[in-house]
């Protein structure tokens, strides 16, 4: 074999070695981070659940990055490029710097001819853990790929678990019930760490699973609360108290949660990471993370969410729904083949006049032609319309064509959905009838 020289190179090299794309388990990976010597010597915070991952990472960056701490935080999957997996400093990493690591884990997989296959996402993650120990962090941040007790990250002890909302979604992989994925989530918490559970109601498994490896359980209404008005929030907990917080500057009434279970993991880290009421406001103030209810200002105006489970579909609707009146709203939608399609298009339909079905660049995808043909068997409005298109550009001009500028245009599902559509730059969106 060649040995390949671009990022795209490896990231191609890594997609052909491993017969399947989701291993779950934990040896073959283990193997080559010991003979790597993967370790981190500063705090790790590790982020599991089926919603809220992103926004809680996102959150964690911003607020101990205003506290002047080198952060690194390892998410998954991209939207457009693949650096944006690694945030160094708030910054996506330079792609040299993911080379060398990429050639590190290659040297590790094949040590003398004791070959260890991996998928792409344990060569990736190894990679950018390789960067990590080089890049003398203060602070780690991961968001885990799948489940928790099984995913890759897990191979590294947290010094505090996060546990943010839990839904139904990968049931073919983690159970087919909320406890059961719970149950894997939990599996991130570690004896004697702190494990923040922020989902207001968490499955029974998880609190469960804290008692029986002797974790710090965190209880979102326990130990610690958050209550807000239409201006302001505060966060009460063990000792430490926040009020007059401005909102999160990402969108959506769901972040308070989030936000709730960062402030919990920080004051339990507070000893070993101490932090300042400013850079809590200023973190929360100036926060980013694109693709999550993002609000793209325009006529049409634009929203970007890659809300894929019923639970996160849901959560769309509501904040759809509070953004006050548009004459129609134009769905551009991309999903994966195995989403539990019928209750995201009942939750979400009542809110959707015109939509435009989607192909996405993956094997794993559902064709826009099923989706349509899905959602017009469950469509009983006589007032709305659909159609598939090859790509999610296409689909988006299309919605622009049809749209007034005084219309919403929501882009949402799988990442390769919203990242199709900002993979030239964000839109800025003028209707055509603004032409004329």
């Amino acid at each position: 074999m060649e040995t390949p020289i671009t990022l795209a190179d490896w990231l191609a090299h890594c997609e052909r070695l491993h017969p399947t794309a989701i291993d779950m388990g934990l040896e073959r990976v283990r193997t080559v981070a010991q003979r790597m010597a993967i370790r981190f010597d500063c705090p790790v915070i590790t982020v599991a659940g089926t919603n809220g991952k992103g926004s809680t990472c996102a959150m964690l960056e911003s607020i101990l990055g205003q506290a002047g701490y080198r952060t690194g935080l390892f998410t998954s999957p991209h939207l457009v490029h693949f650096e944006e997996r690694l945030r160094l400093l708030g910054e996506s990493v330079n792609a040299t710097d993911l080379v060398a690591g990429f050639a590190a884990v290659e040297r590790a997989r094949t040590l003398n001819d004791q070959v260890v296959s991996l998928s792409y996402f344990e060569f990736s993650m190894l990679a950018i853990f390789d960067v990590m120990m080089r890049s003398g962090l203060d602070v780690v941040i991961l968001e885990v790929g799948l489940g928790g007790r099984l995913d890759s990250t897990n191979i590294i002890d947290t010094d505090c678990a996060i546990i943010t909302s839990i839904d139904l979604d990968h049931m073919e992989l983690l159970g087919s019930d909320r406890e059961s994925i719970g149950r894997e989530k939990a599996g991130i918490m570690r004896t004697g760490r702190p494990a923040i559970v922020s989902d207001p109601m968490p499955p029974q498994s998880v609190l469960d699973y804290a008692l029986e490896v002797g974790a710090d359980l965190w209880k979102v209404g326990r130990d610690f609360n958050v209550a807000g008005d239409p201006q302001q929030w505060g966060w009460a907990g063990r000792g430490r108290r926040y009020s007059g917080l401005a909102y999160p500057a990402l969108r959506g009434a769901n972040q308070l949660v989030n936000a709730g279970g960062v402030l919990a993991a920080l004051t339990a880290l507070r000893e070993r990471l101490p932090i300042t009421a400013q850079a809590v406001r200023n973190g929360f103030a100036f926060v980013e993370l694109p693709g999550r209810f993002q609000i793209i200002p325009g006529q049409p105006t634009l929203v970007l969410d890659v809300a894929h489970n019923p639970h996160s579909v849901a959560a769309l609707a509501a904040n759809l729904d509070a953004m006050g009146f548009f004459p129609t709203t134009h769905a551009v939608f991309g999903a994966m083949a195995d989403k539990d399609l019928a209750p995201m298009l009942a939750k979400v339909s009542p809110m959707l006049d015109r939509w435009y079905f989607t192909d996405l660049p993956t094997p794993r995808a559902a064709r826009g032609v099923d989706l349509l043909e899905q959602w017009q068997a469950q469509n009983t409005r006589k007032d709305t319309s659909g159609a598939a298109f090859a790509n999610p550009m296409q689909a988006l001009q299309a919605a622009i064509d049809a749209a007034d500028p005084t219309d919403r245009i929501v882009v949402f599902g799988s990442f390769y959905t919203v990242g199709g559509v900002l993979a030239q730059g964000v839109p800025r969106l003028f209707a055509k009838h603004l032409n004329s």
